[in-house]
């Protein structure tokens, strides 16, 4: 997967197609917060984006409190937002249950 960094064109067009996900204020990652049943959804899904994200070697920035789960995705080695964060997310909105 391209690990360059998406122009800001192509970043806004991204995270348009992604439903619930903003560019943070920095322009430099995207954010979305999950707000889930109880805990043990907001657990369930931290969990399989666990997997996903170590298979994908991408890791989020993230925090949970009790249904909140709050979400920060950048590439770190690269400084911004590449297709990896893109790919993350989309996952992440399937595992929640939004597409």
């Amino acid at each position: 997967m391209a690990r360059d960094l998406l122009a800001t064109d192509e970043l806004v067009k991204a995270v348009a197609d992604l439903p619930g996900w903003s560019v943070a204020s920095d322009g430099l990652s995207i954010e979305r917060t999950f707000e889930f049943r109880n805990f043990s959804e907001a657990f369930a899904f931290m969990t399989r984006t666990a997997l996903a994200a170590e298979k994908m070697n991408h890791h989020p920035d993230w925090s949970n409190v009790y249904k909140t789960v709050k979400v920060t995705l950048s590439t770190h080695d690269r400084g911004g937002v590449t297709e990896l964060d893109i790919e993350l997310a989309k996952r992440m909105n399937r595992y929640a249950g939004v597409d």
